[in-house]
């Protein structure tokens, strides 16, 4: 594809921390609020593009801003070219690694830069990919934690607004009769047109994965997702080859080499890439060349906005997982239509900061 021709000259962060919907009950924990770090890229042309970071904690948005700073310094007065920047700083960051803040403060970077390109071509950023935004299927991921039957029920019947036909169950109960449960009372009230996956969040052995997988094979669940360690490339080809349900892995994958090495190892019916972990825009490119040669669907991990528009240039296509967390702070949050996320057609990957939440949400 031909680039525009860009200058990198600033780059400016924020972070902010958005109370979310609905609390997020994990067995690795609650989360009620999403810290968040917001990304402007200035070029010499006077184009901006942008892209956020969820930092998981507060603090560390703090360490991604200052990592952000370093590579700021190190592409200074460069062409906007991210393949090239990406390997650039990979060099630069070799000895420290390309983990953790490394990785997403380059991350970031690079989803901005690709935003910035697109504006200047006066394109949606799935146009610059080559494709165009589509309506693509999404699952409603906002909720269905941790929690009693009744309120489960109720907070999945709430999901269901703006037509979604799939929801996201986390499951990780002391006991599989107290999954199962939790399972039966959404399913009863979603009904079974509606497709209910889910996620263990890497809270079980293989051998309970086992037993319980082989239990949740007979209720027709749409995936079962990271029910072990997500790099236990080994025991999840055992969890592929012994249960009828797909297995869904792929969002702690840390760039594309990962991926390569679960597909080899026949670790994944479906994969799922998080947009900062596999490394902004670019990375997602590389991994949906790597999926598109496996013939294996994948789908996306937060960052709906853009991912959107990932996913309409990704061959293999399957499903955009919907969190609202950044739509208190956004000017345009992305449309859900009948369950489908609705790229915008406006240049760029459609992220504009809301300037008066931000302000509101701004982390002191």
């Amino acid at each position: 594809m031909k680039l525009p021709q860009l200058t990198f000259r600033a780059i400016r962060s924020t972070a902010v921390e958005v109370p979310t919907t609905y609390a997020l009950g994990t067995s690795r924990g609650v989360i009620t609020k999403a810290p968040l770090l917001l990304i402007d890229l200035e070029t010499q042309e006077g184009i901006t593009g942008r892209s956020y970071l969820w930092s998981y904690f507060p603090a560390a948005a703090a360490a991604i801003a200052q990592m952000l700073v370093e590579v700021a310094r190190v592409v200074d007065g460069e062409r906007l070219a991210p393949v090239e920047l990406w390997r650039k700083l990979s060099e630069r960051f070799a000895l420290i690694g390309v983990q953790g803040v490394v990785r997403m403060a380059m991350a970031g970077f690079d989803v901005a830069a690709w935003d910035a390109l697109a504006i200047a071509a006066g394109w949606p950023l799935a146009t610059l990919l080559g494709s165009t935004p589509k309506r693509v299927p999404a699952y409603n991921s906002c909720g269905l934690g941790l929690m009693s039957p009744d309120r489960l029920a109720d907070e999945a019947e709430k999901l269901l607004a703006g037509g979604f036909r799939a929801v996201k169950l986390r499951l990780g109960y002391p006991t599989l009769t107290e999954d199962l449960i939790a399972l039966h009372a959404v399913k009863k009230r979603v009904g079974g047109e509606i497709a209910v996956m889910v996620d263990y969040n890497q809270a079980l052995s293989l051998a309970q994965a086992l037993e319980r997988g082989r239990a949740l094979d007979q209720e027709g669940i749409y995936w079962l997702e990271e029910p072990i360690r997500h790099d236990d490339y080994a025991g999840n080809a055992t969890l592929v080859r012994e249960l009828k349900t797909p297995i869904q892995i792929g969002e702690n994958f840390s760039e594309s080499d990962a991926m390569a090495a679960a597909l080899a190892a026949g670790a994944a019916d479906y994969v799922m890439p998080d947009l900062e972990r596999i490394g902004g825009v670019t990375g997602w490119l590389r991994a949906a060349a790597l999926a598109a040669t496996h013939r294996i669907e994948m789908s996306s991990h937060l960052y709906p906005e853009v991912s959107a528009h990932l996913l309409a240039a990704t061959p293999t296509c399957h499903f955009l997982e919907y969190m609202d967390w950044a739509d208190k702070i956004l000017a345009e949050p992305l449309k859900i239509e009948d369950g489908f996320a609705v790229a915008p057609q406006r240049p760029g990957n459609g992220l504009a900061w809301d300037k008066k939440a931000v302000e509101k949400y701004r982390i002191a």
